[in-house]
């Protein structure tokens, strides 16, 4: 399963200089082009399993990076409205928001301003919701003419909950806020809101605000994190830089830099939180691999990410905790000791579970 997180912000912002240092990739900044790149999740626990278990194949998962390259301001109006709606297949989006100085890039607003840069594109995006909303409305009042007793009740729910939507839009609250019932949630899954999607803000500063990065991140967070949404401040030069180097330099300048974690490392540790997503692994045919998915998931959904067989066809899952197998030899062993448990279909799937997943079809 691959997470698909889309790159959004205003011109020259650096979207693509941050794409490069998710990425490694070395796409041309320069370029107004979408550029798509994958990476794999950073996860020890498959290091280990792998080590332990000696598979002949280990598989990390994967997270897609869509660089969408113009910036997304323009709403409804030529290349922004199409964007827009290129980004709606995604899962996350980052907003890029330009802190550095440059004076051979201007930017596109004359000058620099974080709150006025991050409060544009949550409009932008508020105004593609609202856009959809209200097409769908307007087609929902032709269709309730003609509608019989039972769709016309289907379409006034419908109706009932847009509008509940379109009037909270309306006050600039994104529809991640509003806290909506699961019911709620899959009525309106299909349209795939953007402002539904949980959003990273990337605050993108230069190199000599590097030490000034962690009070900066604090005081954006106090203003701007909430439900499915948070801040973080990096430097994407010298990311994208770094991760050009071999192993040893690039631990080398980051001790110079004092940067702890890699950028990679923390935005997709902040993008699982803000999706709200663990790990489990299995090991079946030599190969160890690792899945991401919803907190709170069934052994049913989850064999179904793995293969649409196994959900049909589940009949039990054996699942050990990682914890539990690190204290064993291998998985033999931990059968021996009583650590496998058998599951059934309603058990949510905890993170770091390891399991096996018996079906027949």
């Amino acid at each position: 399963m691959s997470i698909d997180i889309g790159i959004v912000g205003l011109d020259k912002s650096g979207k693509t200089t941050i794409f490069n240092a998710l990425t490694k990739g070395q796409a041309d900044t320069k370029s107004s082009t979408p550029h798509i790149g994958k990476a794999k999740v950073p996860e020890p626990r498959l290091k280990a399993l792998a080590d332990m278990l000696q598979p002949k194949r280990v598989v990390p998962a994967e997270v897609s990076y869509i660089d969408i390259g113009a910036s997304v301001k323009g709403g409804d109006r030529g290349m922004g409205g199409q964007i827009l709606s290129d980004l709606s297949n995604t899962d996350a989006l980052i907003n890029v928001v330009r802190a550095f100085t440059d004076d051979s890039i201007p930017h596109v607003e004359g000058s620099l301003d974080v709150e006025r840069d991050i409060t544009a594109i949550d409009l932008e995006l508020t105004l593609h919701d609202a856009g959809i909303i209200s097409r769908r409305l307007e087609r929902i009042e032709t269709s309730l003419k003609g509608a019989d007793p039972t769709e016309r009740q289907s379409l006034l729910r419908e109706q009932q909950l847009l509008e509940k939507l379109k009037a909270e839009l309306e006050k600039e609250m994104p529809i991640r806020q509003l806290g909506l019932t699961a019911d709620e949630t899959k009525a309106i899954s299909n349209f795939q809101f953007l402002t539904a999607k949980p959003l990273l803000i990337a605050v993108n500063i230069g190199e000599g605000q590097i030490g000034e990065s962690t009070s900066l991140e604090a005081e954006l967070n106090s203003r701007h994190r909430g439900v499915g949404r948070g801040v973080i401040a990096l430097c994407g030069k010298l990311e994208m830089e770094l991760t050009q180097l071999d192993e040893e330099a690039e631990k080398e300048y980051r001790t110079e830099f004092g940067i702890t974690e890699p950028v990679l490392e923390r935005v997709i540790r902040l993008s699982y939180q803000l999706l709200d997503l663990i790990t489990f692994f299995t090991t079946v045919s030599e190969e160890v691999k690792a899945w991401p998915i919803p907190k709170g998931t069934t052994a049913l959904k989850a064999a179904g990410k793995i293969h649409s067989d196994m959900e049909r066809g589940f009949i039990r899952a054996e699942a050990i905790s990682y914890d539990d197998l690190m204290k064993c030899d291998n998985l033999a062993e931990a059968h021996k000791k009583g650590r496998l448990r058998l599951e059934g279909k309603g058990y949510p799937v905890q993170d770091g579970d390891v399991i096996t997943f018996l079906f027949n079809i």
